[in-house]
């Protein structure tokens, strides 16, 4: 702080008579004397301590931070402070003095209103309300304010209380209230103990939270297990930062006249609103609270560096103060004290700062299998409970035991499966929650390296530079495993070490936010049938104890507050209308198919046939010329690949009229029906019913073979044309099926036959081949044997390899165990190993022959038992009764 106390000796009233000019048309109607009675009474507030030394004012020195508790302004509708009366009474904002007493009576009033009875803000504000109503008495019998205005007006009833908020825990000022409680401590062990000192929270939230935790706490008061306390990472101080915290400690010794501590009146810096003016004058404004941050978070190189801060601060209460005042005296001595207990510890030794149980800070980090492990490094460690689930933590301490074994401490992060929470509950994928677990582990313990992203953040990138094989988590909650609640994070940086609060990572941005959907909770099966919302929470299964739970429970009782529904199903899609029955075909043979036709027709050329000449595009004689003209815009939607097949009628063909049908030179034309012989002809998809007039018959496929446009067939080059079929305009000729005569499969349900000149040409290579076997002597079956033979050599030598190599690997790993042994040997006994391998091969040799012995007599025995329940039937004297009592 570097500005004036309430205590200051410098008249704030004298300095608004002297400035009354300024304000000339504000509060004129105000004497001065009621100007001075309103600081009076503001004095009083501010210096009133309780007999333990408790301020109960320190609460209401400022309005609530509305980050901190957002709901406070829509349940208070006017906040007010002890820095809003001194903010209007510097600028003359009251026009008489029972607008002053009502701000008075709005201080403990909102407290009551907003707090519980049993919490410290609550009753701050009725010791504080008896201080305001003492002072006013006093005003009213001095004549100063008339009697009216000494009673505090009556703002209305205060409500009930209500169910505790949702908790969220503010780490950051939690430590910070254990430093002070440390420090406040330390000023009544310099008192001879005589007196245990209550601090006052730093503010109503930590009051909120302190208050409803200890009630809690003692309401369940059987639930006492250790691995589920909060706790903090140990202090790991280096000698520097030990030096700083001795000189913070050293000159919170000295005491003014008045009885106060002297840097009580540094801690903070002025309120803006009340004190604009002192950011204007002071440039670089710090307070006490500024250099413990900066030490918390290892601003600091040196003490010099934490010095010149010091120094800054104390230069700023000198500047801004007058010379007189008792802040301006305080800084000058504090300073100079400062001074002294700097270069008092600067002369001590490092020795003289080891922390307790000799632990050594490695503040630039552990080199462990190569990797070095720092502070905020995300990690995996091992998990004794379940190795397929190592913990997810951050380091938070690196350190050396005075063993020189080196060690972390780590905040775990539990996995939704090892945490107690809601049924309905969804988590993201991948999802852990911060909990208050900071473990001690052993640098072996450390696995590798994984990461940790805010929800915010997950779904816009990932980590730049950060492997890909490695796991990334995603967190949006804190754990108190206590209370089994989740309570959504506000701001990150409160997550992390101190180290790191202020660096950032850069991130590979995809392209857009990825959505990520929240999946139900991995517990779902475990509630019981017939369990109710009223039943008590199942407990977790604990295993190892530096290790988090085995597994986690679920509940059936009410969501929490801030746990969001559960998402709603898809919905299913509308039922589609049931598609039209096929249309019946007619149905044919076995065989005859369009695949299958005989050689009714001609037998066609390949595509790499030498003969181009143009061929007409066949159509069938029952439709007329207007229908059969070839358009391009009827196959312009068409794909280029092979139309599928369809079924149609097979007739059988004679063989004369096949030998026609392929030596022969029918004619053709573009109406003709007989198809053309240097073409392949597709059968017509179903066949022609000739039956008569009457008969129903079948619509047929205009076209059996198409062509481009002569803009589209342009587009392919020339060389590649050269190799397909075209028409006398140079236009490739398409099919819709393939241009191959064959006949019907030998087995029904096999694949389509092949050709008549294949399955010829086929029987001739195979007569040629048995005549030339004859004439060289050999056995028909002579190139059947062969492949049998390479078959049968090939998987002989191929087993032979195997067995060789599985040999090899089996004389390996009897090598390995031998030099294994021989090794553990070596390390028992030393140079004597061998007779200790010997004593141990008998040893072993020994309890193998018993364990065999004890197999035989258990083999003998159960044969025994085997026949005595065996009952011989040959007999003809056997009843019913000798083998079952009941007869």
């Amino acid at each position: 702080m570097a500005s004036g106390s309430p205590h200051d000796s410098t008249p704030l009233v004298e300095s608004l008579e002297t400035n009354g000019t300024e304000h000339a048309t504000i509060g004129l109607q105000l004497p001065d004397e009621q100007l001075k009675a309103i600081k009076r009474v503001i004095d009083s507030l501010y210096a009133y301590r309780e007999p333990d030394g408790h301020d109960p004012s320190k609460v209401f020195h400022r309005k609530v931070n509305k980050r901190a508790l957002p709901d406070y302004y829509e349940v208070i509708k006017e906040p007010v402070a002890l820095s809003t009366l001194k903010y209007k009474l510097q600028n003359r904002e009251y026009g008489s003095f029972a607008d002053f007493v009502r701000d008075c009576a709005l201080i403990p009033h909102n407290a009551q209103t907003y707090n519980r009875p049993e919490a410290g803000a609550y009753q701050d504000a009725l010791v504080i309300k008896s201080v305001m109503e003492r002072e006013l008495k006093n005003l009213a019998g001095e004549k100063i304010i008339s009697a009216q205005d000494a009673v505090l007006p009556d703002l209305g009833e205060i409500p009930p209380a209500s169910p505790h908020p949702a908790e969220e825990e503010e780490e950051d000022e939690d430590e910070d209230d254990e430093d002070d409680e440390e420090e406040d401590a330390d000023d009544s062990e310099e008192e001879g103990g005589k007196r245990k000192r209550r601090r006052g929270p730093r503010s109503q939230t930590a009051t909120l939270k302190r208050d409803a935790t200890s009630k809690e706490d003692a309401q369940k008061g059987t639930d006492s297990d250790p691995r589920k306390k909060r706790g903090r990472p140990p202090r790991v101080d280096t000698p520097m930062e030990a030096r700083i915290k001795a000189i913070l400690k050293g000159i919170r010794k000295f005491k003014n006249d008045s009885g106060q501590v002297m840097v009580h009146q540094f801690e903070k810096l002025p309120d803006k609103t009340a004190m604009p003016e002192y950011y204007q004058e002071i440039k670089e404004p710090i307070a006490i609270e500024i250099i413990k941050r900066k030490l918390k978070r290892k601003k600091y190189q040196s003490v010099d560096h934490f010095m010149r801060d010091i120094d800054t601060m104390f230069n700023n209460a000198q500047s801004y103060n007058q010379d007189e005042s008792q802040i301006y005296k305080d800084a000058v001595f504090l300073q100079k004290e400062t001074q002294k207990l700097a270069e008092a510890e600067k002369s001590k030794p490092d020795a003289e700062y080891v922390m307790e149980e000799g632990r050594l800070p490695l503040p630039n980090g552990i080199l462990h299998n190569g990797e070095l492990w720092k502070v905020g490094d995300w990690t995996h460690i091992q998990n004794p409970n379940d190795v397929t689930k190592p913990i997810v933590a951050q380091i938070y301490r690196t350190w050396q035991d005075s063993e020189g074994q080196k060690w972390v401490n780590a905040c775990w992060y539990y996995r939704p499966e090892q945490t107690v929470h809601q049924y309905e509950k969804h988590f993201y994928p991948h999802e852990v929650v911060k909990t208050g677990q900071y473990r001690d582990h052993h640098i072996d313990e450390v696995i590798d390296r994984c990461f940790v992203m805010f929800c915010t953040r997950y779904s816009r990138g990932r980590p730049r530079g950060f492997p890909k094989d490695k796991d990334v988590y995603v967190c949006d909650s804190r754990y108190n495993e206590e209370k089994h609640k989740m309570n959504k994070i506000k701001t990150w940086a409160s997550c992390l070490p101190d180290e790191v609060r202020d660096k950032d990572y850069e991130m590979d941005l995809f392209d857009g936010p990825k959505k990520t959907k929240k999946v139900p909770t991995p517990l779902l099966h475990m509630p019981k049938e017939g369990e109710m919302e009223t039943d008590e929470a199942p407990k977790v299964r604990w295993g190892a104890d530096n290790a988090p739970p085995i597994v986690g429970a679920v509940h059936k009782g009410p969501r929490d507050e801030n746990q969001s529904p559960p998402p709603e199903p898809t919905p299913s899609p509308p039922p589609q209308p049931s598609p039209p029955p096929p249309r019946q075909l007619p149905v044919a043979p076995k065989y005859e198919t369009a695949s299958y036709r005989r050689a009714s027709e001609v037998d066609t050329r390949m595509a790499n046939t030498p003969d181009r000449t143009a061929a007409p595009i066949t159509t069938y004689n029952n439709q007329s010329q207007s229908q059969t003209q070839p358009q391009f815009s009827q196959y312009s939607q068409q794909s280029a690949s092979p139309a599928p097949v369809q079924y149609n009628q097979y007739a059988p063909q004679s063989n004369s009229s096949y030998a026609q049908t392929h030596h022969g030179s029918a004619s053709a034309s573009y109406h003709s029906s007989q198809p053309d012989p240097r073409y392949p002809q597709v059968p017509q998809p179903y066949r022609i019913n000739s039956a008569g007039p009457g008969a129903i018959t079948n619509s047929v496929r205009p076209h059996e073979v198409f062509r481009l446009s002569d803009q589209a067939n342009a587009q392919i080059p020339n060389e590649i044309r050269q190799q397909y079929q075209q028409d006398e305009h140079g236009n490739v000729l398409f099919f819709t099926a393939p241009p191959v005569d064959v006949l019907p499969p030998t087995k029904e349900g096999s694949a389509m036959g092949h050709t008549a000149r294949y399955l010829a040409e086929k029987l001739r290579r195979k007569m040629a081949m048995k005549q030339k076997r004859m004439a060289e002597g050999l056995p028909e079956d002579f190139e059947e044997r062969q492949p049998k033979k390479r078959r049968a050599k090939f998987n002989e030598d191929l087993t032979g390899q195997i067995q060789t190599m599985r040999d090899e690997a089996l004389q390996v790993l009897i090598d390995q165990m031998q030099d294994g042994t021989e090794a553990i040997y070596r390390d028992i006994y030393g140079s004597q190993w061998e007779q200790g391998a010997s004593f141990e091969v008998a040893r072993t040799a020994k309890h193998q022959a018993e364990a065999r012995e004890r197999l035989a007599a258990a083999v003998d025995l159960s044969h025994k038992k085997e026949e005595t329940e065996t009952v011989t039937m040959t007999g003809t004297g056997v009843h019913l009764d000798d083998l079952d009592p009941r007869y």
